[in-house]
């Protein structure tokens, strides 16, 4: 077998959990991806100056740089792949440069596409954005099956995270450390969070409808605790390919840098020799309203689901300082969704600057909804 081309990689998110695995892997293969650029938000300045340090060893004249504008910068930088795993809004400027640049965007920044929406498509050449996200890279790999008109549903797969089961009732009192307390995966705080309120598993049916072209109401979530079936697709003629594996990152950050191959011996597979058991049920959309919420702001459009986005990272970070109450999150988000239609502010996504401006209005009046619940004040 021949063997593929080194690929120069730029890690953006370098120190989060997406850069992480991704460095591992080019660990591994040296002869296969070469790094020439590192970045990060600043969080860990401990860690990314070690990083910065071994890479340069490896690398020399390897670019490492913090904050949004070095992120910006590298993803423009001649490369053959730019693996965005920044989390949040504030990578949108940099998966923007990627594409601009004609860089291959491995994308695991999933609020950058959203918020984005065809400021980021409409740059985007056939095939130039790979999805990272494992329910997107397994729908990507599910698709190999059949042609655009075969398809007749996408079906992304949820945990249900550590609330699974659980009514809105008994949702009232939830902590921080149980809200992290993921069942099969290790993610970031903030993408934990997400989960335990499925508000996460919205912004992946918004970017499942984006990356593939397929309308929202053809798009459906399941529930599926142990994680093995990444997603589905279910093509016209009733059959359903689905890509399975045991939960690992790996695989789909692997496949991101070297698309449209695989990376051989990225992560162990699922082991036949043992029973296997997968499980699937309904999504509770009482209990969690999360996707429902996703699903009518992306058929609002415009800039909607940037202030669905937006409104979220605020009510995360007010939950994780314990000034909102974990069951506030989703009906914050919708209060704030509902000002937004009525006043339809950002209404269009002509432009960044519009975008930016809704992004900057939803925080705002996140904020100040969340400090009305803290203090007794009104919700709405």
């Amino acid at each position: 077998m021949v063997r593929p081309a080194r690929r120069d990689v730029v890690v953006l998110g370098s120190t989060g959990s997406i850069g992480t695995q991704a460095l591992e892997i080019v660990r591994r293969d040296p002869d296969r991806f070469r790094v020439v650029a590192i970045t990060a938000g600043g969080g860990n300045p401990e860690l990314f100056e070690q990083q910065a340090a071994e890479l340069r060893a490896a690398y020399p004249g390897l670019y490492a740089g913090l904050g949004e504008e070095a992120s910006t910068e590298a993803a423009a930088l001649p490369c053959d792949v730019v693996l965005n795993g920044i989390t949040g809004a504030v990578g949108l400027r940099p998966t923007l440069a990627a594409l601009d640049a004609g860089n291959v965007l491995a994308l695991a920044n999933k609020e950058s596409l959203i918020v984005g929406g065809p400021l980021v498509t409409g740059r985007a050449a056939p095939g130039q954005i790979v999805p990272v996200d494992s329910e997107h890279s397994a729908l990507a790999q599910c698709l190999r099956g059949g042609s655009a008109e075969e398809v007749h549903k996408l079906v992304l797969t949820a945990s249900g995270g550590p609330f699974r089961g659980r009514t809105a009732t008994e949702l009232a009192d939830v902590t921080v450390d149980e809200a992290l307390a993921h069942p099969t995966w290790d993610m970031g705080p903030v993408v934990t969070i997400n989960s335990a309120t499925l508000v996460n598993k919205g912004l992946e049916v918004i970017e499942a409808h984006l990356l593939f072209g397929v309308p929202i109401e053809r798009i459906e979530v399941v529930v599926h605790p142990t994680s093995v079936v990444h997603s589905m697709v279910e093509f016209v003629d009733g059959s359903t390919m689905v890509q399975a594996s045991p939960p690992t990152m790996l695989i789909p950050i692997a496949l991101g840098l070297a698309w449209p191959d695989r990376v051989p011996g990225t992560a162990p597979a699922v082991d036949w020799t043992r029973p296997q058991t997968w499980e699937f049920f309904p999504l509770d959309d009482e209990a969690f309203p999360a996707v429902e919420l996703a699903k009518r702001a992306a058929l609002t459009g415009g800039t909607a689901p940037a202030v669905y986005n937006a409104a979220n990272e605020v009510c995360v970070e007010e939950f994780r300082r314990g000034r909102l109450p974990f069951a506030r999150i989703v009906p914050t988000i919708a209060a704030v969704l509902a000002r937004h239609d009525v006043r339809s502010v950002g209404a269009e996504a002509r432009t960044v600057e519009d975008v930016l401006a809704a992004d900057a209005w939803a925080r705002s009046e996140a904020a100040g909804i969340a400090q009305d619940a803290a203090t007794g004040g009104e919700q709405q």
